[in-house]
């Protein structure tokens, strides 16, 4: 019987070991690829962390929640292939961007125009995902001489119904989960299932039936998560945006718009989405039956529609013929 026990007892600490190198493994990788392939300029906002890639016309890219100037280049990857410029910044509380004590999406709009100013950039098209969808709205509104379109994906956006606030359940992950690396990197091994239901708004059944390819992406977008603990803060005033949602007077946008959500998103963004653009001046909406928050299955078709705008008040050094046009 002793020699079972001290058996169970080396297994035991084998696999403890195992867990501790494979955590240390990844979560250093991570902490080294948020470290490098970004600056931090000094606004009259404050400071931002920005990323810049790309040649010809700048689009502002604005990351959701969780993410970061390196979400923001995940995003505009086909942008940069198709002959534009990516301005990524991490939004308040995201990485290197520190969160002042006015946070809200108005305040961040404001943000987005002193990162223009002080790159010399007078006038954008705007790509504004998920939880960017607010202060994108808010820039256009606030700042309508410096946006030339506004592109909003599954966009945390006023529905016209009243805003639910938080639930103690996802307060409590926002509060304790989202300050842990370890607790983060556990959820993504172990329940990879439920964190691509839960962090990406995407049903299992979605992914399941995929292409490999499409696979990839969403798994590649929950693993650029960590190191949650550096977007710990952004990530908790999410919360305070969501219960400060209210209408706007979207019929004053002008840009020209187009706005994309799916009904079976995890974080029902398709009934704002759908509300925003009809008050946005001939804002074009498209609407998905299936692929989640991730938009699994519909990605290509998205980036064609996209360019397709913004060429029209654009062109890209790719010219009109460029793939996906």
């Amino acid at each position: 019987m002793k020699r079972i026990w001290i058996g169970l007892l080396v297994c035991v600490v084998a696999g403890l070991i195992a867990i501790t190198a494979a955590y240390r493994r990844d979560i250093g990788q991570a902490r080294r690829r948020v470290s490098t392939g970004s600056s931090v300029v000094e606004t009259r906002c404050g400071a931002i962390e920005y990323a810049d890639r790309g040649t010809g016309p700048a689009v502002l890219v604005v990351h959701g929640a969780g993410g970061g100037f390196d979400q923001g280049l995940v995003l505009g990857e086909g942008l940069i292939d198709h002959g534009y410029r990516v301005i990524a910044m991490s939004r308040f509380g995201y990485l290197r961007t520190p969160l002042p004590a006015d946070s809200s999406a108005e305040a961040q709009a404001d943000a987005h125009a002193c990162l223009l100013d002080a790159l010399g950039i007078d006038r954008v098209p705007i790509l504004g995902v998920s939880a960017g969808g607010p202060s994108t709205i808010h820039f256009c509104l606030r700042h309508p001489d410096r946006c030339s379109a506004m592109v909003l994906l599954v966009p945390l956006a006023y529905s016209g119904e009243p805003v639910d606030r938080v639930s103690p359940i996802s307060r409590f992950f926002l509060e304790h989960v989202t300050q842990s690396d370890f607790l983060m990197w556990a959820g993504t091994r172990v329940l990879r299932t439920r964190m691509v239901e839960t962090v990406l708004g995407t049903p299992a059944e979605d992914v399941r039936t995929a292409p490999e390819a499409e696979r990839r992406r969403i798994e590649g977008l929950l693993d650029q998560i960590l190191p949650v603990s550096s977007r710990s803060r952004g990530l908790l005033n999410e919360a305070r945006i969501v219960e400060a949602l209210r209408p706007l007077p979207l019929e004053r946008i002008s840009a020209p718009s187009l706005i994309v959500s799916v009904a079976d998103d995890g974080y029902r963004t398709y009934a704002g989405a759908r509300y925003t653009a009809e008050h946005v001046p001939g804002a074009h909406f498209i609407g998905y039956a299936r692929g989640g928050h991730m938009l699994v299955g519909h990605e290509a078709e998205f980036q064609e529609e996209m360019l397709r705008l913004l060429y029209a008040v654009t062109p890209s050094q790719a010219g009109p013929n460029a793939p996906g046009l």
